[in-house]
């Protein structure tokens, strides 16, 4: 009896299993789509999956399409199903003959990639979060050839540091504090770019002797106590993250976008206050939901916690007497990941979404 029921539950989590490994396409999914200039591995999957960030499973067998650098806009991607009736996209052999113009045209196009490069370049090149820890162990500038408080291009700026002759630094400002609108706690700092320069000599600190840079890419004024890190504006980045489903654990909120407005939309830059810490991932894919308004009871019938006099709202402690319901309003998917918090693009908004709202596993 025992071996029945262990084998019936065996054979329950297999089909849960099963399940849970199998595609489900869209009802309208095409049988074939032509990559449009523009279009990212999101939105092609998206044309085809509810869930697109299971895009790896679509294109499991297909070793051209599993190289992202091979799809290119013109490109015509064919749907199929393998010998167990699971689907999987193929690419589809062209049936025009192009030019040899239009051909070296098309070959000198961008890869498609995961996400809108050019929105999230910046902040993986360049922007960056930092602990009080972290950046006490950083070189910081002294002072500069003319004595300025501040500084421009064209100046030379003194670090106390041996730096390397010819290499190429940033030049950093600590900016606002990065606080946890749960808990208070410090999440670190935002370091903003605010120049570039190369070490023109390299110091001696065992005789206190700083190094020289010269700056040459100033986007505003530099003063004393800037901080420097070796920049490498050629430095190679993702253009393709492996989507996936963000951990089951995680349950953060919105913290502050980079257009700083109250509302933002599509392919605008979040803060989420998760991060290392709390298992994220570049690549994670999170449901963003917002809890629908408090409603409170009154003699004059039900009114949002927002509408109610202040003497019902010290009477409700939880400013509702219902637990509303929170509803899913856009996706987001992590491309930067530091300790306490994470950056995220955001690849679809139902609504405009806000500081606040509330990120989960899909």
């Amino acid at each position: 009896m025992l071996l029945r029921v262990l084998s019936l539950l065996f054979g329950i989590a297999l089909s849960v299993s099963l399940m849970a490994n199998e595609l489900a396409l869209k009802p309208d999914a095409p049988k074939s789509y032509i990559v449009k200039k523009g279009d990212t591995l999101w939105d092609i999957s998206g044309v085809f999956l509810n869930q697109p960030w299971l895009w790896p499973k679509l294109w499991r067998l297909n070793p051209e399409i599993n190289n992202p650098h091979l799809i290119y806009p013109g490109d015509e991607l064919l749907l199929v199903f393998d010998v167990q009736g699971q689907p999987m996209l193929v690419k589809g052999k062209p049936e025009l003959k192009w030019s040899p113009k239009v051909r070296k045209q098309l070959k000198d196009q961008n890869p498609v990639s995961t996400l809108p490069l050019h929105v999230i370049a910046p902040y993986i090149r360049y922007d960056t979060v930092m602990s009080l820890s972290e950046l006490a162990g950083l070189p910081h500038i002294i002072g500069s050839e003319e004595g300025y408080k501040s500084s421009v291009d064209g100046f030379k700026v003194y670090i106390n540091s041996d730096l390397i002759v010819g290499q190429s630094y940033g030049i950093y400002h600590k900016a606002d504090a990065i606080v946890d609108p749960e808990t208070q706690q410090n999440l670190g700092y935002n370091i903003r770019l605010i120049g570039t320069g190369k070490a023109l000599q390299s110091g001696n600190m065992s005789k206190q002797q700083p190094s020289t840079i010269f700056v040459d890419g100033a986007k505003r004024e530099i003063r004393s106590g800037a901080y420097v890190m070796p920049v490498n504006v050629e430095q190679d980045y993702p253009s393709i993250f492996t989507m996936r489903a963000g951990a089951k654990s995680t349950d953060g909120l919105i913290i502050s976008s980079v257009t700083k407005l109250r509302e933002f939309a599509k392919f605008d830059v979040i803060m989420i206050n998760k991060g290392n810490s709390q298992a994220v991932q570049a690549g994670d894919v999170l449901t963003v939901s917002r809890k629908s308004p408090g409603v409170i009871e009154t003699d004059y019938g039900p009114q949002y916690s927002k509408d109610t006099s202040h003497w019902n709202k010290i009477a409700n402690n939880s400013y509702s007497d219902y637990d509303m319901p929170a509803e899913v309003i856009g996706k987001v998917m992590v491309f930067k990941v530091y300790d306490k918090v994470s950056m995220a693009l955001i690849i679809n908004a139902e609504k405009p979404l806000r500081v606040l709202d509330g990120v989960t596993a899909p």
